[in-house]
């Protein structure tokens, strides 16, 4: 089981940005796909973006444009550059690591804490 932690959320204005990092624990971090996730308030949570081992990436039709997901091998971690953020953003965002290409641990898997993110004036 990997461990996962988040930070880099936080309160922040309309149309201002941040990053999110997720850290992860282990050696088979280069072979899985990472993602995040979010959840607001009264609704299932999301899938937001996704990277693949091989860098190939997936976004939510909602933050295309405006978020960009990234991955730091030699570090284990995981980014979520977020920029000209909406109010309907706020959410409570989450890391995933899973397996779901050729060569990875289907036992390297899980999620973070989740990290609060407010967009508000």
């Amino acid at each position: 089981q990997v461990q996962l932690v988040e930070s880099g959320g936080g309160l922040v204005q309309p149309g201002g940005s941040l990053r999110l990092s997720c850290a992860a624990s282990g050696s088979f971090f280069s072979f899985n796909v990472v993602g995040w996730y979010r959840q607001a308030p009264g609704k299932q949570r999301e899938q937001v973006a996704t990277i693949t081992s091989g860098g190939g990436t997936n976004y939510a039709d909602s933050v295309k444009g405006r978020f960009t997901i990234s991955r730091d091998n030699a570090k284990n971690t995981m980014y979520l550059q977020m920029n000209s953020l909406k109010p309907e953003d706020t959410a409570v965002y989450y890391c995933r690591v899973w397996c779901a290409d050729f060569g990875c641990n289907p036992a390297y898997s899980g999620w973070g804490q989740g990290t609060q993110v407010t967009v508000s004036s």
